[in-house]
């Protein structure tokens, strides 16, 4: 479902990256394990189209993803790649509920309330959709953030460090929502972090 080989990519002449081979098919988990400053960020970008590789490339469902430029990039993203943010970026000025809509119509999707509505109640923020994203704590943040990598039920699912504001409780219940809803979409399922928490409930991991 996405696959990576030989991706490279620099800042600068001193920040430099090489990665190992990715390759995550439908319905697999895999679990990207590395400290602060390693690249795990940095990677997760290529792999959602952020970057562009300087070598390597990326493809997704077959379709060499990383070539395609603008418009066209942005658009297959959204179409078949969710993705949960380290820091978590929402307009302020309108509901969450409204942010989460726009998640589905900014991928050409019709608005789906049920479904916004059904993911929101599994992660206990049910009751916070009409609230204001900066009314919110980081965690119920961080959760919203994983109810939007969701609404467009993607092909991959990418997460960067989604457990990172959580404590034990609710980061095994997050942990467990996003496994379930990657199975339920038929989706690859891709995390980083550098929480070590993690490490037991995945069968597949990488060490950067």
């Amino acid at each position: 479902m996405i696959k990576a080989e030989g991706l490279q990519f620099a800042y600068n002449r001193k920040t430099r990256f090489s990665f190992p081979t990715i390759d995550c098919e439908a319905s697999d988990e895999l679990l990207i394990l590395g400290a602060s400053g390693i690249g795990k960020t940095t990677l997760l970008h290529l792999l959602a189209g952020f970057l562009t590789p300087q070598k390597g490339a990326v493809e997704v469902s077959g379709n060499e993803f990383s070539k395609l430029k603008g418009n066209e990039r942005d658009k297959f993203r959204a179409n078949n790649i969710g993705f949960v943010y380290q820091d978590n970026y929402f307009i302020n000025s309108i509901s969450l509920f409204q942010n989460l809509v726009l998640a589905q119509t900014l991928a050409g999707n019709k608005k789906d309330t049920e479904k916004i509505i059904s993911l929101a109640s599994q992660l206990e923020i049910g009751d916070l959709l009409n609230k204001q994203p900066s009314d919110l704590s980081r965690g119920e943040k961080q959760r919203a953030s994983i109810v939007r990598s969701l609404v467009n039920s993607p092909k991959v699912l990418l997460a960067d460090e989604p457990t990172s504001s959580l404590d034990d409780n609710n980061c095994e219940r997050v942990i467990r929502m996003i496994k379930e809803q990657a199975k339920e979409n038929n989706a690859a399922l891709i995390i980083v972090t550098h929480d070590q928490r993690l490490k037991s409930q995945f069968k597949n991991t990488v060490a950067l």
